[in-house]
């Protein structure tokens, strides 16, 4: 994910966690508040009770990927923070990608689906 669109600063974390609203599921919790920017910024929080650094860091990447995937789908002006629950350790990333579309559905901030090119196949 690029550098524009990822929330840096202990500041930004600690502003959307006091003040944003929040979504929850059983492998993760979204937290969002809308920014002064035409972009959204997303941020992940994996705490190290859910394992050690490799695993920390497989969880962050997934989380990344599937946010990545959908960022022209999430509407702009908004910033995000993912906080990671223990079961996402055992998840499939199909999971934890259904889990992200189902928090950003849940809390409106997934635009209307756009019709993507599917090229037909031959029988």
């Amino acid at each position: 994910m690029r550098r524009r669109y990822r929330l840096r600063r202990n500041s930004d974390f600690q502003q959307v966690r006091q003040n944003g609203k929040f979504y929850a599921s059983s492998f993760m919790v979204l937290a969002f508040l809308r920014n002064e920017l035409d972009y959204s910024r997303f941020g992940f929080v994996v705490s190290k009770r859910l394992g050690k650094a490799v695993i920390r860091n497989k969880i962050k990447r997934r989380l990344r990927e599937a946010t990545r995937q959908r960022i022209s789908q999430i509407q702009p002006g908004f910033d995000l923070v993912f906080i990671a629950r223990q079961p996402i350790g055992e998840a499939s990333y199909i999971e934890i990608e259904q889990t992200l579309e189902y928090l950003l559905k849940k809390s409106g901030l997934l635009t209307p689906d756009q019709v993507q090119y599917q090229p037909e196949t031959e029988p």
